[in-house]
């Protein structure tokens, strides 16, 4: 499974301890993960380690901010967004998407539109965090279900939800493992 979001959050941050905590719940039920390089990513990954589980650390190479997560178990460099984005969905069971910038939108609308068009097995998008999603999800109504740029069932494929421990009960039932 996938948790992504912001490169750049702190860990005296919220949006950073609630992933580590996500993580180690996952660590907890034998599930691996696969993230990126720092911040969420990073907060992530320290939970899983510190769970004792196993996570897979994604790192893009960029100018700034981004670099190797130090606790991922297995660690892959990329150069290319594009091909570090089909290993986040190649190997997903379920994407948990955290609050994140424009390429954290670039690799949440990668997974819908690979799941809407078939192109990859459906399977659980979650967004943590409803105060930070929803206007992001109200406006997708408007805008591109209102004026029929997508089907009714495509807004199905993604849902908000607040509670970490949901979320992995959520995961365990409609994941195989």
């Amino acid at each position: 499974m996938s948790i992504f979001g912001s490169a750049r959050l702190k860990p005296e941050e919220e949006a950073y301890k609630q992933a580590e905590a996500l993580g180690a719940r996952f660590a907890k039920q034998k599930i691996a993960v696969i993230t990126g390089g720092g911040g969420i990513m990073e907060a992530a990954s320290k939970g899983v380690a510190e769970a004792g589980g196993v996570s897979v650390g994604m790192n893009i190479h960029l100018p700034f901010e981004q670099k190797p997560n130090p606790y991922a178990n297995v660690q892959i460099e990329f150069k290319y967004f594009v091909i570090r984005k089909v290993m986040f969905v190649k190997y997903a069971m379920a994407y948990i998407v955290m609050l994140g910038g424009s390429g954290t939108l670039d690799e949440l609308f990668k997974a819908v539109t690979l799941i809407q068009t078939h192109r990859i097995k459906p399977f659980p998008v979650i967004l943590m965090g409803s105060d930070y999603w929803n206007g992001l999800v109200q406006w997708i109504k408007k805008q591109f279900l209102a004026n029929k740029r997508i089907s009714p069932e495509d807004i199905e494929i993604f849902q908000v939800m607040d509670d970490p421990n949901a979320v992995v009960k959520m995961v365990q039932k409609l994941v195989i493992l």
